[in-house]
């Protein structure tokens, strides 16, 4: 595996444009570095995130999902770079192995570094970390594959049957 090469800080729009997620669901602030095998990225905890109304009111804490699936979003980052010219998106097909080491509460700046182990035909096999204070807070193991959606929406559809 390669090195990251260090990026300008990228911005919010180039996430958006490598990945579908949007708020309240988009969970990356920036990416830091990246290689063809490897990503860095951070996300930055506000006070006012949407889980943290109910998990927990009087003592807040990013659920482990969430942290879950920031290092999944940092994969579907990591694999638009590989996969640019691949009609669908990345999708997870399983996580293992996943230990949570430290909470993560408001204010705290986590960490994702995810890199690629091993690809199989359409599916992708990933680790990814996520640190918060230099601090291991989170890793787990995860697999992805491409799916393609139809250009309609199934929701939509099924309410005007």
């Amino acid at each position: 595996m390669t090195d990251p090469m260090p990026l300008p800080h990228a911005t919010l729009a180039q996430i958006k444009s490598a990945i579908p997620h949007r708020p309240p669901m988009l969970l990356l602030d920036e990416i830091v570095s990246q290689s063809a095998d490897e990503i860095i990225c951070r996300k930055t905890f506000h006070a006012d995130e949407f889980f943290f109304q109910g998990h927990y009111p009087d003592q807040p804490l990013v659920p482990g999902v969430i942290l879950c699936e920031c290092g999944a979003q940092a994969a579907a980052v990591l694999l638009a770079s590989l996969i640019d010219n691949i009609e669908g998106v990345p999708v997870l097909t399983r996580m293992n192995d996943v230990k949570f080491k430290v909470m993560v509460r408001p204010g705290d700046t986590i960490e994702v570094q995810v890199k690629l182990d091993e690809m199989v035909s359409n599916a992708y096999f990933l680790t990814a970390q996520i640190k918060v204070a230099g601090t291991l807070a989170a890793r787990l193991s995860l697999a992805c594959t491409i799916a393609s959606f139809p250009n309609t929406n199934p929701t939509t559809q099924e309410i005007h049957r």
